[in-house]
């Protein structure tokens, strides 16, 4: 597969707070696997060839995009948001695109992920990372591919969190917008006993199904295919999960009560703090049940509940 590296060299006074802001720009077009790049950074054994530092030049964000029908319009929101970026921040940055073959980065890229506690007992370990559990921690093995993090973005853990804590043993379990398939893996380590995960690109679909056999789920009990949200999906579920936009948010919002059953949970995620009250307020408008609000780092995740009779 060939595969589009998207280098964003920047400057700016708070080099911390644009590596963030550029950050959020991938975010916002779909990309959740970064590697941040900083001249400051502490050296590691690892950074180390032949007795010369390997320091990188450039304060830098880099992501990747697999090269596909979708690769012209993301490179284009890229391009519009950063230049937003700059006339409203004042970060000033320039994009390196760079052509790559998948064995180009299979293992260089993989020293930025360490195994991290995401919650009270849930561990997220890249695969080719040695890990011991302790008593009681569930580890969730994830080889995310290019396309995506290894899970421990605030939105993937505000998300597992409350997975964590409202879903029963034996409920079925829907994630709309799978991505890399963590937050199936993460239901199936709680009790879910059916699974189905949706996205609409085929990379995502491919990711999270090995993602899913990487951890030992049952093929019978999941399903992953690619659809746009809930297209297709006749099924009601227990608990469904979206960690996506909360522009998208907003518009899953209508069908998802024609998924979830009686006292269904509806778990939210990927939402800036700003559009938070746009969610509740259409969650409120569908009579949903507000449980739980929960931000970290300027992110929101909301639990809601689908209350007893309602239609």
């Amino acid at each position: 597969m060939q595969w589009t590296e998207a280098k964003v060299i920047f400057d700016f006074h708070d080099k911390e707070l644009a590596a963030e802001l550029i950050s959020d720009v991938f975010y916002g077009i779909g990309v959740t696997g970064l590697v941040i790049e900083s001249p400051d950074a502490e050296p590691t054994e690892d950074d180390w060839a032949d007795g010369v530092q390997q320091t990188p030049e450039h304060h830098a964000v880099i992501a990747y995009f697999p090269k596909n029908d979708l690769i012209e319009e993301r490179c284009r929101a890229l391009e519009n948001k950063l230049i937003n970026l700059e006339q409203t921040q004042g970060v000033v940055s320039r994009i390196l695109y760079r052509e790559m073959d998948e064995e180009d980065w299979s293992e260089s890229w993989k020293e930025f992920f360490w195994p991290e506690k995401i919650s009270r007992n849930i561990v997220v370990k890249p695969t080719w990372r040695e890990y011991s559990p302790a008593e009681n921690e569930i580890v969730l093995e994830i080889d995310p591919g290019m396309a995506f993090g290894t899970g421990t973005h605030p939105t993937t853990a505000l998300c597992i969190r409350m997975i964590e804590k409202y879903l029963k043993p034996g409920a079925s379990f829907f994630d709309v917008g799978t991505g890399s398939g963590i937050l199936m893996v993460a239901a199936a380590k709680l009790g879910a006993t059916y699974l189905l995960g949706t996205d609409k690109d085929e990379v995502a679909v491919e990711i999270a199904e090995k993602n899913l056999l990487l951890n030992n789920i049952n093929p019978e009990k999941f399903r992953v295919m690619t659809a746009h949200l809930t297209s297709g999906v006749t099924e009601k579920f227990d608990m469904v999960a979206a960690n996506i936009l909360s522009q998208v948010i907003v518009i899953l919002l209508d069908d998802v009560k024609n998924i979830l059953a009686q006292d269904g949970i509806f778990i939210c995620s990927g939402i800036v703090e700003e559009n938070r009250d746009t969610v509740t307020e259409k969650m409120r408008a569908l009579s949903f049940e507000l449980l739980e609000i929960q931000s970290e780092q300027g992110w929101v995740a909301i639990a809601g509940k689908r209350k007893t009779g309602d239609r």
